[in-house]
């Protein structure tokens, strides 16, 4: 009997030993054909709005690498850290702007006190890269504490690409909001040089080297230039109110016609409630799970309303806040 079952195993034992000798040289077999496999080249151009944009798709990687470093931290809100912080980012958005608020916004999140963020804007907008890194850093913070963005009067354009990283946005029922899309304006002052004599010499090493300047006019091929940058810049913005307010981009295109709105028209869309600074206060200590938070307010750079000539630069920004260079 013991003979017989020791020939069943054995039997078993060869077939187990055949199997993986089989296994292993068809692995084999499949490397080697892997290993000598040359991928096609693939020339294809996409385009977008009609339009080519490979930097687009450079800046959607770099903030798709953003919204992961996001979604690998983790929030951490005890009864320990149920202080808020009060950030307020008022006025025309600049590199300054930057400057000053994304630190401030690195050092709370590693601060253990905070519990929670209070974005306070009441801005316009402002330089295109100075809004996307402030937009970036929170989206970052959010991932570790609650963060909501509040407007008493206006939150347009960059001002509110920045309030959608936010995980709520409460607005003064008549505050504006909105006003998605890009703006750029170019002065050519050639005839108004020439009308007074000013004659301009350029000694320039590129055919582009100047483009914008104000002393001579954009060329057909400058004029697509920057249209393609500009759609670059708004696709941008719709990802971002997209991504931020959970909506479909056909349902985001409804309000980028660059027009602000009256937040008590857009709740439920834009925003998410109306109210005033006491109710962003509340619906963040309802992120954070606290009751009567200690508000600590931080110091960010108040940018002027007034910033002077803008020109031959994209903008996220009211237009009505573009100081005319004439006047």
């Amino acid at each position: 009997m013991k003979s017989e079952v020791w020939k069943y195993i054995s039997l078993m034992l060869v077939l187990i030993l055949g199997v993986f000798v089989t296994s292993t040289a068809l692995l084999y077999l499949q490397n080697q054909s892997i290993g000598s496999y040359t991928p096609p080249q693939c020339n294809r151009t996409v385009t977008i709005m009609n339009q080519t944009h490979e930097e687009w798709y450079k800046a959607r990687i770099a903030e798709l690498e953003a919204q992961l470093k996001a979604i690998e931290l983790k929030r951490n809100v005890t009864g320990e850290n149920v202080s808020i912080a009060v950030v307020p980012i008022f006025g025309i958005i600049t590199e300054e702007t930057a400057l000053e608020v994304v630190p401030t916004l690195e050092k709370l999140a590693k601060d253990d006190s905070i519990g929670g963020i209070l974005l306070w804007i009441e801005s316009p907008g402002g330089d295109v890269g100075a809004v996307r890194e402030i937009y970036n850093e929170v989206l970052i913070l959010k991932a570790r504490k609650p963060v909501v963005a509040y407007t008493g009067g206006i939150a347009a354009s960059g001002g509110y690409y920045i309030a959608v990283a936010s995980d709520e946005i409460v607005a003064d029922p008549l505050a504006e909001v909105g006003s998605i899309g890009v703006i750029y304006v170019h002065y050519n002052l050639e005839k108004n040089y020439a009308q007074n004599g000013i004659d301009v010499e350029v000694f320039k090493t590129g055919p582009h080297k100047d483009m914008g300047g104000e002393w001579r006019g954009l060329t057909p091929e400058e004029k697509e230039m920057i249209w393609n940058q500009i759609q670059s810049y708004f696709r941008s913005f719709l990802d971002a109110v997209s991504f931020g307010r959970n909506m479909t981009e056909e349902e985001v295109k409804k309000f980028a016609s660059g027009r602000t709105w009256f937040a008590v028209n857009v709740t439920g869309s834009l925003v998410d409630s109306t109210g005033n600074f006491q109710t962003a206060v509340e619906e963040l200590e309802k992120l954070m799970g606290v009751r009567e938070a200690e508000i600590r307010v931080y110091d960010s750079p108040t940018g002027s309303y007034s910033i002077g000539p803008i020109g031959s630069t994209a903008l996220y920004l009211d237009p009505r806040y573009l100081k005319p260079l004439l006047g």
